[in-house]
């Protein structure tokens, strides 16, 4: 047939032996590849790869480099031989093949090694006598491949255990007299031998009845190996032997006669224990044996257990510390070996347990009782484990068991705690805990759910006082390891198991309620009363239906607590709105649970507000985020339990509630912050109640059990006081006053304590800020009707002076705090309508000021956090006592600013401390304003003393002082704004009226007519004009909050200035309608800004200073003007040009308003700014608002002001040698350089120097200056014109540029030609010239002002290379282009001409320059002809640069033109793609890319064929930038190919497709990447949708070669079932590219080629190509120098192979002299 014959003419078997070959190729890919096709292929006919792998495996390992990988795929071609094709004879070769490789060394476990036993192992499977005789033969002990002959045999029980197992006694004949001389190093291979054909008879008894295959002999065998292994290597020193050997014993045990097994567990069971005390594996290795020991000892079928229960208990108690390992592991990283060892000791208990059930409960029990840590931990785990699998067996050993857990409750060590807790839960599930035993296993969880870890808890030894709990188990790290358990991990399973009966036992419920709420009570089940809330809420779900059953309940049980203890108790408890467990939470639903135990009013009150209380603290993290959060929660917990008495309304309750609040102390130590909350819940539960005596024992108390020296609890305490006193103020007034007379607070004992004792003093000091606190809050709640007596008793009398002598900060604190207080409760009683002053504010204020200071005497230094506490509430106070009256002072005003302005200069650290501290002052700041004036005018004064005051933190350079200055202007105006003028017009009128925008502001209204209250400031008053420049550069400040401030700021101060009058000697001149347009304006602008904070700060400037502008009067902004030179030298360099910026646009919108000495004062404001700037780009910006207002106003004064301040410095100054350069010649530079300016500026100089005698000469350094004595004035005059002048002139002055832009164009043109010539002798090594002309060319750019075309001469200057000169001359035209367009006609015009000159080098540079020129040629007109002519006709110049550089030029015209000659420079692309310059041929295929993005089909029509067939041609060119832009040009004529020459381009395209796929995978990116998009573009012209299918897909794309050879296959299948009639083309022009120039590409062609014949089921192409390809393979593998070129090769004979035009060598075989034997074709046939 076609097929056998197109078969047979391949050489198949020679093709198997060049891939055999490439296993030993030196690239690791080139055998990768080999190795995979083998195997691929190996299944098709595996006796020729067989044959020829054991041809070149005759020279072994050492002849061979790969022996492995050869090996390997021999065992692949063996295991896929079908039965027939297995020849015994040819199969012992191989064995021998192998076998002689394995013993030809003694390694062991090498990758080649291995590789042969596969080989065996793989015969085996079809002739596993034949592989047995060949290992049995090398089973000696004088062999030394023993080892390896041993390990193929186990690796073949693993493969296939039936055929092992029944051979199982030939090997043991041979391996049993050997096993006694194996050496210890071998050892571990045999003993893992043994375990694996144990294992494979165990597997052979599922399929097969055992005993058919272990007769007498086999089990003599295992006996006798047995024996040996248990008496020799069992015993070896070497550890990895004993535990190899016990893993085999452990195998072998249920395969010995029981005979054998019961003589042997003497030595058996020591030898496995013994390996406990080893590692984790060696235990995991022991139980595992031990398992499968006591299963066929005790579990036999044949016959009653080997071992007793005394027996036994050596080896359980053994395993019972074992126990532990699973705990331990999970500080090491193999956990699973731990888990695993845990799990196969239980199932040792477990078989036991079966076996002997009483026995073992009695044995743990005994365990337990010994009170041994580790045996306990083991018993009690054992125990939980075997529970629910012997409950039947266990069933009358209850009593038993409960009352051996009960000996253990009072264990400490942490595992026994954890197991215990465990083994309780596990009782409770089967019904063990009833009664009270029950009960108490119950509290034994409740109490470990309180246990903590100090450790794990980070808590310091402070805050464990702070909490106050009394924990009986507090852990430390030294106990924690103890069996891997920490005090969390045992409260997590205390939590968790008293939740879990809870919620799944019901029979639990009975035990549960109501005995849990006896827990909450305890002190020691603090930290659990979370979990007991939430196990209790549980339980009232279940009954919520029953009220009267939870009411019931709790009434038959005598000691349960009782409602109002546990209302008091989780009520104190709700404290902490964050604690763990979500304890807030679990209370206020146990409370609504248990309502019914309460007065019956109470329940609907409850069900109302205890949601609002959950709500609030449902989201922890959003509660964080409330600084004040923990103050909030503790007052709204108060109201609670105030709002709770209200609604119950028995007096009777309310007295049993206060006596359980006083017996809540007893729970708390006087450290507990609970204990805070706990005075105010017994404060607002006496203020109900109106039994004097009864109050006055509870606030002794009270008093007794509060720790004061703790500021919360001292506060709280306070405010209890104060609670009280709202209804018993002279009560607690008497309680005050005799603590006060008890302490010993005389100056005395003060003194003395100071020198004595320390501590005396400190607790002094405790007592003195209690008593001032419990003071203020009595003040602070007391009835306002009776406070103004006892206030005046306290100040008036200095009683208060006696709490003043305290030196610690929180004692500090607390008395600042009840100075504060007090002035609030003054001025709460004037919101109540009975207003009085506060006798001695001044000395109040003065105690504050003195507190609030830095003690430096003092033996107690404060921290500097304290210290800002203390401050923050020092201000706080200070602004309470400035806001009642009597009016405040002008000295006190400034003894308090001068003592707390300062704070504006603090660190921002800690910012939190800070932003309050600031707030404080800064509401101080205010409060004095408001309080300080009598009337408007005199706030105005005040308010500008405070603004100077903080000018300088405006101004500051550290921006937190910046934040906080303009923060405190802005809240200062608004508070301004608010009292002076937002309340009245400037008539008077309350609120809204007509009058504030349409008033005539200029009239002379008589204010003194009207009442002092209505008296408004002027609007001269407020200084508009200095303050707005002192805060308009911060509206260009680098922080956005101060942009923002200073916005709001600027736009206050104007919305306050309209609101006022003016005065009738200032000039007014304003449109008030346009004001307020710009004030609109202002204010649109700062809402932008509180929306959107990313607006562009300098838009936002420019229209903050447009509307300033428009809102400063005259003299407002000449204010602005003569005060500018500070905002200039501003610190901040964006507010500094801010500043510049806002100078300029006054000046030149309103800079006609100025007179003489307006102009002549604002030029010396901004030179004295000139002179104190130091960077260099901010004196520009100055010098350009000098400018401005020379240009602007009167140039002559400006002028006149720059000279004369320049003959000041000539006088007295050696400019020339200023530090920084002189400023006043920069202001030279500044005019000569300014469009409109340098005229004017350079008569002015010329009619100074027209009037000034000529100058000839001066005295020099040290001569006598008499003799030039009386002209020295006007030498001074001289001097500075000409200095002058000479800037001007350097700096590119009207009268040096005049001369040359009259020939602009002839000098330019004229440059750029030498250019060429003079770049061509510094090549021969003439440098100067060129030196020379760029000199000429800087003076040039320097006069004509062209400084960016100078930094391109600089950029480039002297570099040689051809490319080089030719860019710069580009770059050049280029800038003139864009500068000076104008001037472009008469240098082309000139270039043009130029290009007909003779020398190479200037007809270069002219091309270079029209070819940048032609870019800009719009305007050109008739000239664009003459250019575009001179360019097309030089195309054909002599010199390549010539060539390429016109038709560059010709492409860059504006691509109007270039559709106007699209004919034109098509025709010239066409002769170039043909240049033999690679330079030219890759200007024309890049020019073709961009002409072709916009011709028209009728201009490329003529020229597409020519086109492509150029393109294809240079698709192969070695540079790859022009391979890459012919491929994509030739993708980019795709949209041409539809027109009436489609089919000519068709097949151009099919011409060109395969070289397309090919580069797909190119080595260059570029190529790559355009190869793809062009496949894109053409497979819509292809004939069929598989190609547009395949183009889309992610290979396409990607740059992995698997992913290409995927879409080679893809597209090879494309070819051969969509366009076989193109086939053969196809496969000519891949055939081709087997030769091309790049590895990549042979490779590419290598398999696309054979991917074709493989997939095409077309004989023709088969008869074709088949043999052709193969042969061409198979010497490209053979031959090519190339990695990538052989293993592709490789894989491509691999697909050609498995083709099924390739069927017939299925039958092959390697004809070979030395095989012996005829090929098996013959026989099949």
């Amino acid at each position: 047939m076609a097929s056998s014959s197109s078969g047979n003419s391949i050489p198949a078997p020679e093709a198997v032996q060049v891939l055999v070959s490439s296993l030993a190729d030196d690239s690791p890919m080139v055998r990768e590849a080999s190795t995979a096709t083998l195997k691929d292929i190996a299944h098709l006919n595996p006796l020729l790869v067989l044959d020829c792998c054991s041809t070149v495996s005759r020279g072994g390992r050492r002849r061979y480099g790969n022996i492995a990988g050869l090996f390997q795929v021999m065992s692949v071609a063996i295991r896929a031989l079908d039965k027939d094709d297995v020849d015994p004879h040819y199969m012992a070769k191989l064995a021998k093949i192998a076998a002689s490789e394995i013993i030809s060394t003694k390694e062991l476990n090498a990758d080649w090694q291995r590789a042969a036993s596969s080989v065996l192992v793989a015969l085996g499977l079809h002739l596993p006598d034949l592989m047995m005789d060949e290992i049995l033969l090398h089973l000696s002990g004088s062999n030394s491949a023993l080892p390896a002959m041993v390990q193929i045999l186990a690796d073949f029980a693993s493969s296939d255990a039936v055929q092992f197992t029944a051979r199982l006694k030939s090997v043991l004949t041979r391996v049993l007299p050997i096993l006694g001389n194996v050496k210890d190093i071998h050892r571990p291979i045999f003993a893992n031998a043994f375990k694996s054909w144990c294992q494979a008879c165990w597997q052979y008894s599922v399929d097969f009845p055992l005993y058919t295959a272990l007769d007498g002999d086999v089990m003599s065998f295992l006996n006798s190996a047995f024996e040996l292994l248990l008496r020799v290597w069992a015993t070896s020193r070497d550890l990895k032997v004993r535990v190899s050997t016990v893993e085999a014993l452990g195998q072998m045990v249920g395969l010995v006669t029981r005979t054998q097994l019961k003589s042997a567990l003497p030595r058996l069971v020591p030898t496995i224990l013994e390996l406990y005390k080893k590692d984790h594996d060696a235990a995991f290795v022991a139980s595992c044996s031990l398992h499968n020991l006591l299963n066929a000892s005790l579990l036999s079928e044949s016959g009653p257990p080997l071992m007793d229960f005394e027996d036994l208990t050596v080896i359980l108690s053994t395993l019972l510390p074992v126990v532990c390992i699973h705990n331990d592991s999970k500080q090491h990283s193999d956990f699973s070996v731990g888990l695993k060892t845990y799990n196969e000791v239980q199932h040792c208990f477990l078989t036991v347990g079966q076996v002997y059930p009483e026995d073992m409960f009695v044995f743990l029990l005994h365990k337990c009782r010994l009170k041994e840590e580790p045996l306990t931990f083991g018993a009690l785990s054992v125990l939980k484990h075997l529970l629910p699998r012997l409950s039947e067996a266990w069933h009358a050993k209850r009593p038993l068991l409960v009352e051996s857990v009960k000996n253990l409750l009072d264990e400490n060590n942490l595992a026994v705690c954890k197991a215990l807790s465990e083994l309780i839960v596990v009782m409770a599930s089967h019904c063990y805990l009833v009664g009270p035993p029950g009960e108490l296993f119950v509290e034994y969880l409740v109490r470990h759910c309180a246990v903590i870890d100090l450790d794990k808890d980070l808590r310091s030894s402070k805050e464990l006082r702070s909490s106050g709990y009394f924990y009986p188990f507090q852990h430390k790290k030294s106990e924690v390891n103890i069996g891997g358990v920490c005090p969390t991990d045992l409260r997590e399973i205390c939590e968790k198991g008293l939740l879990l009966i809870t919620v799944t036992i019901p029979e639990m419920e009975h035990v549960l309620w109501p005995f849990l709420l006896k827990m909450i009570i305890p002190r020691i089940y603090t930290d659990a009363v979370a979990t007991v809330c939430r196990c209790i809420s549980e339980l009232c779900r279940h009954k919520h239906t029953q009220s009267d059953t939870i009411l019931s309940d709790c009434k038959a049980r005598f000691d349960v607590p009782n409602p109002e203890d546990l209302f008091a108790r989780l009520v104190v408890l709700l404290h902490n709105p964050l604690a763990r467990e979500q304890l807030v939470p679990q209370i206020l639903t146990v409370l609504l649970h248990l309502a019914s135990l309460f007065p019956k009013n109470i329940v609907v009150f409850w069900q109302d507000e205890i949601p609002k209380m959950k709500a609030y603290v449902s989201d922890p993290e959003d509660l964080k985020q409330d600084p004040s959060y923990q103050e909030t929660w503790d007052d709204m917990v108060i109201n609670f339990v105030a709002e709770s008495l209200d609604v119950i309304q028995d007096v009777d309750w309310v007295i049993s509630l206060g006596n359980s609040f006083a017996k809540q102390y007893e729970l708390y130590s006087s450290e507990d912050e609970h204990s805070a909350l706990l005075h105010r819940c017994l404060g607002i539960l006496l203020q109900k109640v109106h039994d004097r005596t009864y109050v006055h024992a509870k606030i002794d108390l009270m008093y007794m059990q509060a720790n004061i020296a703790l500021p919360v609890n001292r506060l709280g305490l306070a405010k209890a006081m104060g609670l009280v006193a709202a209804s018993h103020l002279d009560t607690v007034l008497d309680k005050l006053k005799d603590i006060l007379d008890t302490v010993g607070d005389s100056i005395f004992k003060r003194i003395m304590s100071f020198f004595s004792d320390s501590a005396k003093m400190e607790e002094s000091d405790d007592v003195h800020a209690a008593l001032a606190l419990m003071y203020g809050y009595a003040a602070k709640y007391a009835p306002s009707t009776v406070i103004e007596a006892r206030i005046d008793a306290l100040v008036g009398t200095n009683m208060l002076s006696r709490l003043l002598n305290v030196r610690h900060p929180t004692a500090k604190q607390a008395v600042i705090t009840a100075i504060d207080l007090l002035g609030q409760a003054v001025i709460g009683a004037a919101e109540s309508g009975i207003s009085f002053p506060l006798k001695r504010r001044d000395m109040l204020l003065d105690y504050i000021l003195t507190l609030m200071g830095r003690d430096d005497e003092d033996g107690l230094s404060d921290s500097n956090l304290e210290l800002l506490h203390t401050q923050s509430l020092a201000l706080s106070a200070c602004t309470t006592l400035v806001s009642v009256e009597p009016k405040l002072t002008t000295e006190t005003r400034n003894l308090v600013l001068k003592a707390t302005l300062g704070f504006f200069g603090l660190p921002n650290d800690p910012p939190d401390v800070m932003d309050g501290l600031i707030h404080n002052l800064i509401t101080l700041l205010c409060a004095i304003l408001v309080t300080s004036g009598e009337d408007g005018r005199s706030r105005t004064e005040q308010l500008l003393h405070i603004l100077r005051q903080i000018d300088p933190y405006v101004s500051s350079s550290v921006e937190y002082q910046r934040q906080r200055g303009c923060l405190a202007a802005y809240e200062m105006l608004h508070k301004f704004r608010t009292v002076c003028v937002g309340g009245y017009c400037s008539l008077g009128c309350q609120g809204s009226c007509t009058h504030s925008r349409r008033f005539d502001r200029a009239s002379n209204y008589n204010f003194s007519n009207l009442p002092s209250a209505f008296v408004s400031p002027s609007r001269d008053a407020l200084c508009i004009g200095e303050r707005i420049m002192v805060y308009l550069p911060r509206c260009a400040d680098t922080n956005s909050e101060v942009r923002k401030t200073s916005a709001q700021i600027v736009d206050l101060f104007f919305s306050v200035s309209l609101s006022l009058p003016r005065s009738s000697n200032s000039s007014f001149g304003l449109d008030i309608e346009l004001c307020y347009t710009a004030l609109s304006a202002l204010e649109d602008v700062i809402a932008i800004l509180r929306s959107d904070a990313s607006l562009d700060p300098s838009e936002v400037f420019n229209r903050v200073v447009s509307s300033v502008c428009v809102l400063f009067t005259k003299d407002e902004l000449v204010a602005a003007l003569h005060v500018c030179s500070a905002a200039i030298c501003d610190k901040i360099r964006q507010s500094a040009e801010g500043a510049i910026q806002s100078v300029i646009e006054f000046i030149t919108k309103r800079g006609k308003e100025l007179n003489e000495a307006d102009i002549s004062r604002t030029t010396q404001s901004l030179l004295s700014a000139v002179i104190h700037v130091t960077e260099k780009y901010l004196r520009q910006e100055t010098l350009h608002a000098i400018s401005s207002l020379a240009e602007n106003t009167s140039s002559r004064i400006v002028f006149g002001e720059v000279l004369a301040a320049a003959e000041r410095d000539i006088a007295t100054k050696d400019v020339s040698r200023l530090r920084g350069g002189w400023p006043i010649q920069d202001a030279f530079h500044a005019f000569s350089q300014h469009a409109v300016l340098s005229c004017s500026f350079l008569d002015h100089v010329t009619s100074i120097l027209n009037q000034t005698p000529v100058f000839q000469g001066g005295p020099g350094k040290g001569e006598n200056p008499n003799i030039f004595g009386e002209s020295l004035e006007e030498d001074n005059v001289l001097h500075a014109a000409i200095t002058a002048l000479t800037a001007f002139f350097r700096g590119g002055g009207k009268i040096g540029k005049r001369a040359v832009e009259q020939s602009y164009g002839s000098v330019f043109a004229t440059l750029v030609l030498h250019l060429g010539t003079c770049h061509c002798l510094a090549n021969s090594g003439q440098h100067e010239p060129l030196r020379a002309l760029l000199v000429a060319f800087n003076a040039f750019c320097e006069c004509v002002g062209d400084l960016e075309m100078g930094k391109i001469v600089a950029r480039d200057s002297e570099q040689n290379e051809e490319d080089a000169w030719i860019g710069l001359i580009g770059d050049l035209a280029g800038c003139i282009s864009i500068k000076r367009p104008k001037e472009i006609p008469t240098i082309c015009s000139i270039l043009c001409k130029s290009l007909d000159r003779s020398p190479k080098y200037m007809r270069e540079a002219a091309a270079a320059a029209l070819s940048e020129f032609v870019r800009f040629s719009d305007s050109l007109g008739s000239l664009l002809e003459q250019m575009v002519e001179g360019l097309t006709r030089h195309v054909s110049d002599d010199s390549p640069n010539v060539r390429r550089l016109c038709l560059r030029g010709l492409v860059q015209m504006p691509s109007v033109h270039v559709v106007q000659y699209t004919t034109q420079i098509l025709s010239v692309i066409v002769a170039l793609l043909d240049d033999p310059d690679e330079s030219v041929q890759l200007t024309a295929v890049s020019c073709l890319l961009t002409v072709l993005a916009t011709s028209s089909t009728d201009a490329v029509e003529p020229v597409l064929l020519n086109l492509s067939v150029r393109l294809r041609n240079l698709q192969i060119c070695m540079n790859a930038k022009i391979r890459a832009n012919a491929f994509a040009a030739f993708g980019a004529l795709s949209k041409y190919g539809f027109g009436p020459q489609r089919d000519t381009f068709l097949e151009q395209v099919h011409a060109a497709f395969p070289r397309l796929v090919l580069h797909l995978h190119d080595d260059d990116l570029g190529v790559r990447r355009a190869c793809r998009n062009t496949f894109k573009s053409i497979s819509p012209l292809m004939e069929f949708n598989g190609i547009t299918a395949l183009a889309n897909t992610h290979r396409l794309s990607s740059d992995h070669r698997a992913d290409y050879e995927d879409f080679l296959r893809d597209i090879a299948r494309q070819f051969t079932q969509h366009m076989s009639s193109r086939v053969d083309t196809y496969m000519g022009s891949i055939i081709q590219a087997f030769e091309a120039p790049w590895p990549v590409i042979q490779a590419n062609a290598i398999y696309l080629c054979s991917s074709v014949i493989a997939s095409s089921s077309d004989q023709h192409i088969s008869a074709l190509y088949h043999s052709q390809v193969f042969g061409m393979l198979m010497g490209k593998i053979s031959r090519s120098t190339d990695a990538i070129v052989r293993a592709t090769g490789s894989l491509a004979l691999g697909l050609l192979l498995k083709s099924a035009n390739s069927s017939s060598w299925k039958v092959a075989r390697l004809d070979t002299d030395s095989s012996g034997r005829e090929t098996e074709s013959s026989r099949r046939q």
